[in-house]
C-alpha cells in the first residue's frame, strides 16, 4: 500500500482542499483509495452518532468511503483533552489506536491519503505530532503552504527539518492560495527557491475567492448572530468584507463585488443608501448590467438594533442582514477570523476544488514518491 501524509505549515493552509482534490484524482485513476486523519482537533458527531474529526466526516460523506469512521478518525481531541492527558488522566495508548486503524486499510487499499493537522509539531502535547505519526506509519510527507515567496519557503524549510529529525521523507511541497495572475512566473520562482533546500515543488494552487470566503450562512453561524433578513440565498459565497465607517457617498464608491458590509445598526444613512442602490442596480435592464456582480449582498449590523423601518428597507432590497450586540471592531474581527471550512453540501465549491487540484498538482509524481517509499519499507521488512 502506498502512503502519503499530507501536512501543512500551519492552520488553514488548504490541507482539506488538497485532500478532496487528490482523492478525486486517485479514485479517477481506478485506485482503491483510503483516507484517514489520525489526530483531529475539531470533533463533531456524524450522521450515525459517532464522534470524529470533521474533515474525516466530510471526506466520507463526499466520496462514500466504506471504511468505518473509527478507522478514518481514530484519535480526536475534544475540549479539555490535552489538560487531561498532561495530568495523567488519559491512560490509553493512543499510538496503538492509530496503528490499529491504519492496519484496517492494508489489505484492500492501493493508496492511503493521511491528513495531518496543522504544522509538523502539532500534536506533540499528546506525544503524537505530525512528524511522530508520519514516522510510525512510515509515510512520506507532502507539505502544504500558502501564497507568497519568502514566507512559504521559510515555513516549508522549518517543517521539513522537523520531519527529517523524525526520519520522515518529504516528497515535496504544494503552495496554495497563489495569485498567479498578479505574479507571472511565481511557480518557477518558488520551484527554484525550494530546490535550493532540496524540496521538490509538486504544484501551485491558484487563489480562488470561493475557496477562501465564507457563505452568508457560515457568517451567521460562525459569529452567532441574530438573523434579521435571510435574503434570497444563505448559501451565497461573499466576495469580501467592508467596514462602513464613512459617509454614504464614500461608502457607495468603495463597496464593490458581493460585499458583506459591517456597519453599526444606527448608521441608517449608510444602510438605506446601500439598500436603495442595490434595488436600483437589480432593476436595471440586463443588457445594461452586463455581467457585473452586485456591490452588496448583505449587512452585519453591530451594536445598535436597527429600527423596523430600516430592516424593511433591507428586506425590500432582498439583501441579507444579521445583528450582533457587539462593537463594530469586535464584529469585524470575528468575521475576519472566521474559520471557513468546506461542507458536504457545498457541491459547487467541491466541484471547483476537484477541477483546480486536477489542473494544478502532479498526482503521478506524488504517487511515484509514495511507491518509492513503499518499496523501501518492503525491503526493510524483508531484511
Amino acid at each position: 500500500m502506498r502512503h502519503l501524509y499530507l501536512a501543512a505549515t500551519g492552520q488553514n493552509r488548504g490541507k482539506t482542499t488538497t485532500s478532496l482534490g487528490l482523492l478525486d484524482l486517485f479514485l479517477g485513476e481506478g485506485l482503491r483509495t483510503g483516507f484517514m486523519k489520525p489526530v483531529g482537533q475539531r470533533t463533531i458527531v456524524d450522521d450515525t452518532g459517532v464522534p470524529a474529526d470533521e474533515d474525516a466526516v466530510l471526506v466520507k460523506a463526499v466520496y462514500k468511503l466504506p471504511e468505518p469512521m473509527t478507522a478514518m478518525s481514530p484519535v480526536h481531541i475534544p475540549r479539555g483533552f490535552t489538560k487531561a492527558y498532561i495530568a495523567g488522566d488519559v491512560v490509553e495508548d493512543l499510538g496503538a489506536r492509530i496503528a490499529a486503524a491504519h492496519a484496517t486499510f492494508v489489505e484492500d487499499t492501493d493508496v492511503l491519503l493521511i491528513e495531518g493537522t496543522g504544522h509538523a509539531g502539532v500534536g506533540a502535547v499528546i506525544g503524537l505530532s505530525n512528524a511522530v505519526v508520519a514516522a510510525r506509519l512510515r509515510a512520506p510527507a507532502v507539505i502544504v503552504s500558502e501564497g507568497g515567496v519568502g514566507r512559504p519557503i521559510d515555513e516549508l524549510v522549518l517543517n521539513v527539518s522537523h520531519f527529517a529529525a523524525h526520519g520522515v521523507r518529504v516528497a515535496g511541497a504544494i503552495v496554495n492560495k497563489v495569485n498567479v495572475d498578479a505574479q507571472p512566473g511565481i511557480a518557477a520562482i518558488l520551484e527554484k527557491g525550494l530546490a535550493r533546500h532540496g524540496i521538490p515543488l509538486l504544484g501551485v494552487i491558484p487563489y480562488r475567492p470561493i475557496l477562501s470566503n465564507p457563505s452568508l450562512a457560515m457568517i451567521l453561524e460562525g459569529i452567532r448572530a441574530e438573523l434579521l433578513v435571510a435574503g434570497p440565498d444563505l448559501d451565497l459565497v461573499i466576495g469580501g468584507i467592508s467596514v462602513a465607517a464613512m459617509e454614504p457617498h464614500h461608502v457607495l464608491q468603495h463597496v464593490v463585488g458581493r460585499r458583506i458590509v459591517i456597519v453599526a445598526g444606527d448608521r441608517e444613512d449608510v444602510i438605506v443608501a446601500l439598500a436603495r442602490a442595490h434595488r436600483a442596480e437589480v432593476r436595471r435592464p440586463a443588457v445594461l448590467r452586463g455581467e457585473a456582480e452586485p456591490a452588496t449582498v448583505g449587512f452585519v449590523l453591530s451594536g445598535y438594533r436597527p429600527r423596523p423601518a430600516v430592516v424593511d428597507e433591507i428586506r425590500r432590497a432582498e439583501l441579507f442582514a444579521c445583528f450582533l450586540d457587539e462593537d463594530t471592531y469586535r464584529v469585524a474581527s470575528d468575521v475576519h477570523d472566521l474559520l471557513v471550512k468546506t461542507h458536504a453540501a457545498d457541491r459547487g465549491k467541491i466541484e471547483m476544488i476537484k477541477s483546480i487540484v486536477a489542473a494544478s498538482l502532479d498526482a503521478d509524481r506524488m504517487l511515484a514518491a509514495a511507491a518509492e517509499v513503499a518499496a523501501h519499507v518492503r525491503g526493510w521488512n524483508e531484511r
